[in-house]
């Protein structure tokens, strides 16, 4: 027990607990401190608006637009949100192609470069030999 605690890796242990239990608490009262803002007034509870044919509903506006656009905040409106999943989504798309692209490309000179430099180097060196696999 006396050498359990004279070693360096058991306070290293320890100081390592005493730093993640400092950030649990710092992390659960920014949290804490956030839950309280994110209520709003204006937005009603899922159960309770009206079924319509679109999967998002049509909230109003939290604040007029002035000529400097919106006011700092989450916007609510649903068309906002629409607008930028479809264009987060074609972004997503375009991505998608260009890493597509990049990774066949890639295997195309990887296949290359061993039908044109490694498998010829092979043979010959087999040749040398006398004697391998290649007829």
């Amino acid at each position: 027990m006396r050498n359990l605690i004279r070693s360096p890796l058991t306070w290293m242990v320890v100081a390592e607990l005493i730093v993640v239990a400092a950030l649990i608490v710092v992390v659960w009262k920014v949290i804490g401190a956030t839950s309280d803002a994110l209520a709003s007034p204006s937005v009603s509870a899922p159960g309770s608006a009206d079924d319509t044919s679109s999967p998002l509903p049509d909230l109003p506006l939290t604040g007029p637009v002035g000529p400097h656009g919106p006011l700092p905040g989450l916007n609510l409106d649903s068309a906002f949100w629409r607008d930028r999943l479809e264009q987060l989504n074609r972004d997503q798309v375009i991505f998608e192609k260009l890493e597509w692209r990049i990774i066949h490309n890639a295997m195309d000179a990887a296949r290359s470069y061993i039908e044109t430099v490694v498998l010829p180097a092979i043979k010959q060196a087999e040749k040398v030999r006398g004697g391998g696999l290649v007829p």
